[in-house]
């Protein structure tokens, strides 16, 4: 017969607390990114133009009050913070357009991870267990990091779709993983 802790209900509960509160998060904004994709995606550039902002300050801050930094380092901190709060001053001016820039820098970034993604599973083709997976898998990369290329905002558009999707569905198995869970 197994006691149960005291200690043990406490962590057991935190641990239900934190997975359910993460999974009700996950699937609102699951939701929110499927029911309204442009308004979503425009809140989440506010969120970076609003951190770099901070992160600017901050920098800018460590630049002019640290005691510890040569005189370089408190000018390039300084200068580095002028330009985070500059970005970020642009991106909240604009949301809309700092929105379909990120979606564009997104789609040509992942384009590019997987095309390299691709060339590189080609370089493990001698010592891969299943030569014929790995370069269907090297091609299907390289042409789908080609795709998001030659339609970067077509392919974040997608990207976007699939994250909200992902986020109903690990939302909702956190919030059931929430109720079920019993014990560490």
């Amino acid at each position: 017969m197994s006691e149960t802790i005291p200690g043990d209900k406490v962590a057991v509960n935190a641990i239900r607390t934190a997975f359910g509160i993460g999974g009700v998060i996950a699937l609102i904004v699951g939701i929110l990114i499927l029911v309204w994709p442009g308004r979503t995606a425009v809140v989440v550039a506010a969120i970076i133009a609003i951190y770099a902002i901070a992160a600017g300050l901050i920098y800018a801050g460590l630049g002019v009050f640290s005691k510890s930094l040569g005189g370089w380092a408190r000018v390039g901190h300084i200068v580095l913070g002028l330009l985070f709060i500059v970005a970020g001053i642009i991106a909240l001016s604009n949301l809309g357009a700092t929105a379909v820039w990120l979606a564009a820098f997104l789609g040509i970034l992942v384009g590019i991870l997987w095309i390299i993604e691709g060339v590189v599973a080609l370089t493990t083709l001698g010592g891969a267990g299943s030569k014929g997976f790995t370069v269907f898998f090297a091609i299907l990369s390289i042409i789908a990091g080609i795709v998001l290329l030659f339609s970067p905002l077509w392919g974040a558009l997608v990207l976007w779709w699939l994250l909200g999707i992902s986020l109903v569905v690990l939302g909702v198995i956190q919030v059931v993983r929430a109720y079920t869970f019993k014990s560490l």
